[in-house]
């Protein structure tokens, strides 16, 4: 567990970049792989520590030679992968990727979602791991991201990643390129296309869990504390047993349908109790141009506030998209913006962005000059969004209640037809 333990702490505590934390763990397992065995002997008073530390250094050389060779294909693979991540960067496909998901999706993000994923099967199909996650990254995660931005849903990359990567992978046994399928078929002696659409059946049942990546992101534990984290933990392992229950369609019996949907309903809610809460209470408060300087002048500072901008992107083509900022200190609205290094002009009933100091909170968030601000979207007093799991668990009790007086009334009456 050493290296594991030096490459987390590498990467979480001292945010080393990714390549010199391996680089670190990976002199740990050498230093593992030198002293492992010489220790054993010495603590299991063999005698041959000489003879074992020669063994480590065969094991270490072994190791090094069987690296190399296992990196020679995944070195082919991510060079050719990263013809098609140059390709994206320098031809701008990714835009074009947007916006053909865009017109697709009519604007709706569940349906871009949707969208998304299919386009990710598609490419994920007859690629490696390692590239299959390196190309459906580079095309669609952007995706994702600037649609989010467009609609207000700010979406953390880890959960884009996520995303993109799992419906990539499914194309591993997507016929009609399915590869595991066909790999399986091949050791069951089944019929390939056969056994591709039975497992990508089976895998639909987990199709939901990447959606809910992007609409709970406690379930990746972004932004969560050890207590809510562990919470979230359970709550969720008792979701996806529902969700199995209700789509196999058995619980403590066989379930009527409309067991299994209040089944479903309860497994939504413990996976998104969110969607419930802000119905009950948004969870911000839109506000107009005229007032956003008085509203923010309001909001305490930590606030989390969206705003909806009208400018360009870096083709220099028109759009509207959202800003998440962090309210810092300051007496009233236009304090808080200067804190944030932006300069504001109110004009004809338009709010414009002066000036962005360079380097600056507003400039890293994405705000540059001559920019609109359209409306903000302050973050709300809400109600713990957990209180939605006691619904949750009540209508799961009433299913339990009717399934368990079905069992217990089954008896008797299987005895009275084995009596007729």
């Amino acid at each position: 567990m050493l290296p594991v333990i030096v490459l987390v702490w590498a990467l979480m505590v001292e945010q080393l970049s990714p390549g010199l934390s391996a680089f670190y763990a990976t002199l740990f397992m050498v230093f593992i792989l030198l002293t492992q065995r010489p220790l054993i002997a010495m603590f299991r008073r063999r005698g041959e520590i000489g003879a074992a530390l020669v063994q480590g250094v065969a094991e270490l050389l072994d190791g090094l030679v069987t690296g190399a060779r296992n990196m020679i294909g995944i070195g082919i693979a991510t060079a050719a992968a990263g013809i098609i991540v140059g390709t994206v960067t320098l031809t701008g496909l990714g835009a074009v990727m947007v916006d053909m998901v865009a017109t697709l999706s009519g604007g709706n993000m569940l349906a871009a979602l949707f969208v998304t994923a299919v386009i990710s099967l598609i490419l994920g199909m007859g690629l490696p791991t390692t590239a299959n996650y390196i190309v459906v990254s580079s095309l669609m995660a952007v995706v994702i991201v600037e649609l989010g931005a467009q609609t207000g849903l700010i979406v953390p990359l880890i959960a884009v990643h996520l995303f993109v990567f799992y419906f990539g992978i499914m194309a591993d046994i997507t016929p009609p390129v399915g590869l595991a399928s066909f790999a399986a078929a091949a050791i069951s002696g089944g019929d390939p296309i056969r056994t591709g659409l039975t497992s990508f059946f089976y895998s639909l049942r987990t199709a939901a869990l990447p959606f809910l990546f992007i609409y709970n992101t406690d379930l990746l534990l972004v932004d969560v504390g050890w207590i809510t984290g562990t919470g979230t933990f359970v709550i969720a392992t008792i979701a996806m047993l529902l969700f199995a229950a209700a789509t196999q369609g058995w619980f403590i019996v066989r379930s009527r349908l409309y067991e299994s949907a209040a089944l479903l309903l309860v497994a939504f809610t413990l996976f998104r109790p969110g969607f419930w809460m802000d119905m009950v209470s948004p969870p911000y408060t839109d506000v107009a141009p005229a007032a956003v300087l008085a509203e923010i002048g309001k909001a305490d500072a930590g606030t989390r506030v969206s705003l909806s901008i009208d400018g360009e992107d870096e083709f220099g083509k028109k759009k509207k998209f959202f800003v998440p900022v962090t309210l810092p200190e300051g007496k009233d609205g236009a304090e808080k913006f200067a804190a944030l290094g932006v300069e504001l002009l109110a004009q004809d009933g338009k709010l414009i962005i002066d000036a962005v100091a360079y380097g600056g909170p507003g400039a890293e968030a994405g705000l540059k000059f001559d920019q609109t601000i359209l409306a903000a979207r302050i973050e709300s007093d809400q109600p713990p969004k957990q209180l939605m799991w006691l619904a949750g668990f009540a209508l799961l009790a009433i299913v339990v209640l009717l399934q368990r007086r079905r069992r217990t009334a089954a008896p008797p009456a299987a005895a009275a037809s084995a009596a007729a």
